[in-house]
């Protein structure tokens, strides 16, 4: 197929695109503006019969389009079914090619107690236990009235038990991402009003296991739980539940509510197959604040917690948020650079200041090739950005011109943009390092970086100048969150790009042969934080360098260079008279090709999957950059 034609007319957003118009672009050999009308189609439709049309035809473009694959078992103790086709257009649409198998009708105790079940030789990336509370405890669910205090107790105890069980051994087999969903909580409780303030009660005796479930989950890594109760609630009781189906076809939910439970499932798919972004570039006239600062002025401009601006500033309210978390807010945005950044500093009204964005793009350059330099900058590609913008003539020119930057689809209604903003699921995270918190302070210290670096005399004046200091130590029970999450978020300097669960960096730890290390850096700007990671595997005489990777934040300082060579000196001190690696290349980690090579590696063997690559021991060539100082443990 070749590539997409540019003289195509902007998307209306007002004509509604049809199967036939898809097929068009299909049949002209144009997969990029085929995926962009399906997207277009799918958010403009999204039910079952669109689904069949979407997934059927983004079988099609298979291999003409990117699509990251993720093999998922649903387990459950009701009907799942027609959620199926639904689940898989949404994730299609993503960029995301879902390999789903679905478990027998209630009988998700004996798949996951029985090693050789269908569950495990399917070998899922993730997995969903979804049990309606009427199956998994029907004394709690139908007949409480006919409970005694003590039969509750005990039901409780028996749920919880048995689930912690499951968990326990699922975990022993399998290290896949485990979603649990809460059980349920009852509409219309048996003891009505009194239930609130009766003992024991029915629904505090389902939170009771549901809060059973969350302890559990937290003590046990790559367990989550979907909040069941919470995602009902958003759609309202009443409507979500369907007794007619219940009764008939052993299906709880409406029809119309299926939609809602794919999304809820897509909330934990995106992070578990790394469909998140790191940076959103941001417009500003009416999306960031009501209005047309060049037009309006900054007296004219609506945004504050009145009527007329509370719809701008819950966006703001709901950018701040993705800022804690760790996502990096950008400006991109058509407009005069002096009035627009006047108005971010001094209107009373703005959540969001100057300090809080990481790179801005403020001019009158079309958006795509801004959010092109916006990743430049921030060192990320820029498959890793989202756009917001009000307008949707931009956000079809951004489809357009770069289709792996996420482009958050948003209402005609203003009132609406918060809610769709915070319903985006590639801003979901399943852990939340210290590092995450602190992201986008560390890009603001960044900026103080690059300012100095442009008036530095020399590069060497440069990084010494910096004052690095660089800490190199064991993966522990506090960092081993951290090197997971670095090993399946890092792509550019990454040797290998081989991803690994917290599960799977524990069995390391628990080897002799291996050794997993963290480095962190700190210089006169503040702490970057764990910044990168090594894992060796130690055999006889020969260190085998399994994995290497650093943050883009400190790329091009010579970390690389210091992290190596205390791992070659303590190869070196452990016996080893070879220090052996493999670089495997990507589409992203170009940065790190000549990282042997450069470090006086010999290239031993080259193949289909990558190179070889080998240095003896000791290696004089090969030390420390005498402007950086290494604080290292020598366990």
């Amino acid at each position: 197929m070749s590539k997409q034609k540019n003289d195509m007319q902007p998307f209306n957003p007002n004509a509604l695109l049809t199967r036939e118009d898809i097929d068009q672009f299909i049949s002209a050999s144009d997969p990029i503006a085929a995926r962009n009308a399906l997207v277009n189609f799918w958010l403009q439709k999204s039910d079952a019969a669109s689904a069949s049309f979407v997934v059927a035809r983004f079988e099609k473009l298979r291999g003409h389009v990117p699509l990251v694959g993720c093999r998922l078992a649903i387990l459950r103790s009701f009907t799942i079914e027609p959620v199926l086709p639904l689940l898989r257009a949404m994730a299609f649409v993503a960029g995301i090619d879902l390999t789903v198998q679905l478990g027998d009708f209630d009988v998700y105790t004996q798949e996951i107690l029985d090693p050789k079940s269908s569950l495990y030789t399917f070998k899922p990336d993730a997995v969903i236990l979804a049990a309606h509370t009427a199956d998994t405890t029907p004394d709690l669910w139908e007949n409480f009235a006919d409970q005694s205090p003590t039969s509750v107790q005990a039901a409780i105890e028996r749920v919880s038990n048995h689930f912690d069980h499951l968990i326990s051994v699922f975990r022993s087999n399998s290290s896949a991402h485990l979603i649990l969903h809460s059980l349920q909580l009852p509409c219309q409780t048996a003891t009505g009003i009194l239930d609130s303030f009766s003992v024991p009660s029915q629904r505090k005796a389902i939170e009771s296991i549901n809060n059973a479930f969350g302890k559990k989950a937290s003590e046990t890594n790559n367990v989550y739980i979907l909040d069941n109760n919470a995602m009902i609630a958003r759609r309202g009781e009443v409507q979500w539940e369907d007794r007619r189906k219940w009764l008939s076809v052993r299906m709880p939910i409406s029809a119309g509510e299926l939609i809602h439970l794919a999304a809820e499932w897509m909330r934990f798919i995106h992070p578990i197959t790394g469909k998140v972004c790191k940076a959103i570039a941001i417009d500003l006239d009416n999306t960031l604040w009501g209005g047309v600062i060049g037009e309006d002025g900054i007296e004219g401009i609506k945004v504050g917690s009145d009527y007329k601006g509370g719809a701008w500033r819950d966006v703001q309210r709901a950018l701040l948020d993705l800022y804690h978390r760790g996502i990096i807010l950008t400006l991109c945005s058509k407009n005069n650079p002096n009035e627009a950044m006047e108005a971010i500093e001094k209107h009373p009204g703005m959540l969001l200041r100057a300090s809080h964005f990481s790179a801005v793009r403020i001019n009158w350059i079309d958006k795509a090739t801004n959010i092109r330099d916006i990743a430049k900058e921030l060192n990320i590609g820029v498959d890793a950005v989202a756009f917001l913008d009000d307008n949707p003539v931009e956000r079809d020119w951004v489809r357009r011109n770069l289709p792996d930057v996420t482009v958050i689809a948003l209402p005609h209604d203003p009132m609406g943009f918060a809610s769709a903003l915070r319903d985006c699921p590639v801003f979901e995270r399943l852990t939340l390092s210290v590092e995450d918190r602190e992201r986008g302070k560390m890009y603001a210290e960044q900026r103080l970086r690059n300012e100095l670096q442009q008036s530095a005399g020399s590069i060497e004046d440069f990084y010494r100048s910096l004052k690095m200091k660089v800490s190199i130590s064991p993966v522990n029970s506090l960092s081993i969150g951290r090197a997971a999450q670095l090993t399946q978020k890092t792509n550019q300097f990454n040797l290998t790009t081989r991803r690994y669960t917290e599960e799977q960096v524990s069995a390391m730890l628990q080897s002799p042969h291996y050794a997993v290390l963290t480095i962190r850096v700190v210089d006169r700007f503040g702490d970057n934080g764990i910044v990168g990671l090594a894992m060796t595997k130690t055999t006889g005489d020969v260190c085998e360098i399994d994995n290497f990777l650093l943050s883009c934040r400190v790329i091009g300082r010579t970390i690389e260079t210091a992290f190596l060579a205390t791992i070659a000196h303590a190869a070196q001190k452990s016996g080893a008279t070879k220090l052996v690696g493999q670089f495997v290349p990507s589409k992203k980690n170009a940065p790190a090709v000549e990282f042997y090579a450069a470090h006086g590696f010999t290239k031993t063997h080259e193949c289909d999957v990558g190179s070889n690559w080998t240095m003896p021991l000791p290696n004089k060539e090969l030390s420390i950059p005498t402007w950086i100082e290494i604080i290292s443990d020598e366990k």
